[in-house]
């Protein structure tokens, strides 16, 4: 994408948007951050609540050993900066579902420092995106306005559960990219076994950083490190779903160009995005670190950790989307785009791997990424939840291979096994599917629809493509069922072609 594609007329001239994401993901562990209460969707309110998620006076934190691991886990993912030394501070505010009045978060020392992220875009291209930090933190409880018209309710079930929140730099330059770079963070956590990437409940949401600058201000920025180069930035808080990312940042982007065309000065705050009307709405303004008054947690040791522990790790970490694409192109000789296809799901791309074993790849890809897809799509089950086995595509590709049935014919044969009628040849030899190789039995097709047609036939000397309707008769005549290939090498000997 071009620094042109990136750019947002206004009446007044050419704007840029500059963005940076901080994604919240829920860490995939069984108990909290800090206690041995349950982590769980669809429990009973409060029924997942210790002492300690509680805020009970003299209850003690204790960390959770899972977690860190899991955060570690992540940064070598991310191609991140492990820090042997990190600290957990206490972020200080009053909201009714922070039991304690403060957060365990870490601020000037995180577990994780700087990486990059490689990006694929929409027009297979890619990008990097700079990762700033990953700290762990705790999540806040919930407050619920809906059940009374004069209470709220409070659920602590999700108080005290860790969350790893994932800070990238201000790389991201459209929606398009965010919602890329989004992806392929979800992406490599569901990989890593990080996060289980549940946009639906909750389980990894984003805060989108939006600010615009006039043409030319990003790479001022860039060369200087100089931030006065870039407008004020907006934080719309918790957007959970890639298409309203989309719809906060393209609407965000306006309402900041508007306010600074009619000469006036946008203000730093906390907006949340309403998709019902479309729009970004303030939520308060931006707080800084001092309003928090960080400090370290007095009830939690330094965290400091062994390399050999994190080498430990490293060495356990399963092959990552990037290194999988690389090996699906050279192994299988896939295109970037199918490779891209395949890993955006990582039991997409093992199914595939099963079904591939001594057939024709980018077959079994298509039939991959296409038929089975749709159909899941249609059932709204994903690959993990797959009921066809990966035998079944391999055989039905053989089939087409060894020229027993024609892709035509495959497609309703694929119908029948996924109806659960059986294996693909099961199937062709059940409803007499088997493709016609009989060149005696095509020719016999062929002149009696040459001799039925006598004046199509004579003009097909003068115009060739007609052909394709000889081709289409005799494919009709025969069920679908003849060689193509064999029809029309027989045609155009029958017809001088």
């Amino acid at each position: 994408m071009s620094v042109t594609d990136k750019l947002i007329q206004g009446r007044t001239g050419s704007w840029e948007i500059v963005m940076g994401l901080e994604i919240h993901a829920q860490v995939a562990s069984k108990a909290k951050l800090f206690s041995g209460a349950a982590v769980g969707f669809g429990a009973g309110p409060n029924e997942q609540v210790s002492l300690v998620d509680a805020g009970f006076p003299g209850m003690l934190p204790t960390l959770n050993k899972h977690c860190v691991e899991q955060a570690v886990r992540t940064g070598l993912g991310l191609n991140a900066q492990i820090n042997k030394r990190s600290q957990f501070d206490r972020k200080n505010y009053f909201y009714p579902d922070l039991p304690t009045g403060y957060q365990i978060s870490q601020l000037y020392f995180p577990i994780v420092g700087e990486g990059v992220v490689e990006v694929e875009a929409e027009d297979g291209s890619f990008f990097n995106v700079g990762i700033e930090r990953l700290h762990l933190e705790q999540d806040a409880g919930k407050l619920i306005h809906d059940l009374s018209p004069t209470e709220s309710y409070v659920d602590l079930n999700r108080a005290g559960t860790a969350l790893m929140e994932i800070v990238s730099r201000p790389d991201i330059r459209s929606p398009e990219e965010a919602v890329a770079y989004v992806k392929k963070i979800r992406t490599i956590l569901i990989y890593l076994g990080t996060c289980d990437g549940d946009m639906e409940k909750g389980n990894l949401r984003a805060d989108v950083n939006v600010s615009v600058c006039r043409e030319g201000g990003y790479a001022r920025f860039k060369e200087t490190g100089d931030f006065s180069h870039l407008g004020t930035r907006c934080e719309i808080k918790n957007v959970n779903s890639f298409r309203f990312i989309s719809q906060a940042i393209n609407y965000e982007a306006r309402r900041q160009i508007e306010i600074l065309e009619d000469g006036g000065k946008v203000d730093q705050e906390t907006r949340l995005y309403d998709p019902t009307a479309g729009e970004t709405r303030s939520m308060r303004s931006k707080e800084e670190a001092m309003d928090y008054r960080y400090f370290p947690d007095p009830d939690l040791l330094p965290l400091e950790l062994e390399q050999a522990w994190i080498d430990g790790i490293k060495a356990d970490l399963p092959e990552l989307p990037d290194a999988k694409r690389r090996r699906l192109m050279a192994d299988y000789g896939l295109s970037q785009y199918d490779a891209v296809v395949l890993i955006s799901e990582q039991a997409k791309a093992d199914y595939f791997e099963a079904a591939a074993k001594g057939r024709d790849a980018k077959l079994v890809s298509n039939w991959v990424t296409n038929e089975v897809s749709a159909r899941l799509a249609a059932d709204g089950r994903d690959f993990s939840d797959n009921p066809l086995p990966a035998a079944h595509v391999a055989e039905l590709v053989e089939l087409i291979e060894t020229n027993v049935i024609s892709s035509k014919i495959a497609k309703e044969v694929f119908d029948h096994v996924w109806n659960g009628e059986g294996s693909p040849s099961e199937v062709v030899e059940k409803h007499g599917l088997k493709q016609v190789t009989d060149t005696g039995a095509i020719e016999k097709a062929i002149d009696d629809i040459i001799a039925a047609n006598p004046d199509k036939a004579a003009a097909v000397a003068e115009k060739p493509q007609a052909l394709g309707w000889f081709v289409g008769q005799v494919m009709k005549a025969t069920g679908g069922k003849a060689n193509p290939a064999a029809v029309n090498d027989i045609l155009k000997a029958k017809l001088g072609l």
